[in-house]
Formats: structure tokens, sequence, C-alpha cells
């Protein structure tokens, strides 16, 4: 009989045509960040709040989803250089400027330019575990971006691995 090591062994084996494979049971850890800001823009490191989670749900191997939960704020990776992030608004607002006539204004809401700032920077981001950390490249951080802000929102990180 032959043996096959998928993953480490930690709950069950299953014997298939002379081939042993070892199965792992993933975990699964979910938890929501709020941020509520007093400015309309911001974009915000929120690294940390997400290392605290990673930390707390035990996970050392996996894939991390950090996700915006609401379609007026952003969730992306890229260094946190005060210069920068400077050039994303002003970028932004070039494509989007707040002050611009939306059809979405004729619903009775003022956030047009929010919905596609948030389209450009995107809705989430996926990071690998390693080891228990955040496996970044040189400078990587993961920022929260609000577009159309005063106002409680939340940021889903859900997390699955072993």
């Amino acid at each position: 009989m032959q043996e096959e090591r998928i993953a480490p062994a930690s709950c069950m084996s299953v014997e298939t045509a002379g081939t042993i494979r070892w199965l792992t049971i993933m975990k699964s850890y979910r938890e929501e960040l709020w941020f509520e800001t007093t400015t309309r823009r911001t974009y915000i490191n929120i690294t940390p709040h997400v290392e605290a989670v990673v930390k707390k749900s035990g996970i050392r191997e996996g894939l991390v989803l950090v996700n915006a939960m609401h379609i007026t704020a952003s969730v992306y990776i890229n260094d946190d250089e005060p210069g920068l992030l400077q050039d994303y608004d002003d970028f932004l607002e070039r494509l989007a400027p707040q002050k611009a006539v939306y059809r979405h204004h004729d619903t009775g809401e003022d956030n047009g330019d929010a919905h596609l700032k948030r389209q450009v920077m995107g809705r989430e981001v996926v990071v690998a575990l390693t080891e228990g950390k955040l496996d970044f490249g040189p400078w990587e951080r993961i920022f929260y971006g609000e577009f159309d802000g005063r106002r409680r929102k939340r940021v889903l990180v859900k997390i699955i691995g072993e």
C-alpha cells in the first residue's frame, strides 16, 4: 500500500485504491472591525487590527480575507507613506469629483463619487498566512479606504486554514 501525505494528519485518513490520503480539517474564524470616520474621505492602515484578529483566531497557516462590507468603502494593499496616500486621494478626486453631477443623485443620495472611487480601489484583499503572520511583500500594509464617511461601517476579516 502506497502512502501519500497531502497535509499533516490532524483528523483522519482515507484509503482509496491502495493509497492512504491524510485529510486535515480546516478551521474558520470570522470577526468584524467597525470604523466611523470624522471626514468624508480617509485612508486608515488597519494592518494592526487584522494582525490582532489573526492572533486571536489561532490559525497559523491559511488565507485571510479582508473585505469592506459597504459599497462606498474599500480595502486595498499598499505602502503606508503619507505622500502616496495624498496622491491616491488627489487621483481619485480627479477621476470622480465629489461635486460632479451623478445620475445616482437622482435617488436623493449625494455620494455617486464614493461608489466610483470604491470601484477603482476594490472591495477586498486576500493575504497568505504563514507561521501565524501575514505574509506580505516589502512595505505592504492593509488599508481601509473611506469615500463617504461620518457613519459606522464594517470590515469583515475571515480566516481559513489550520
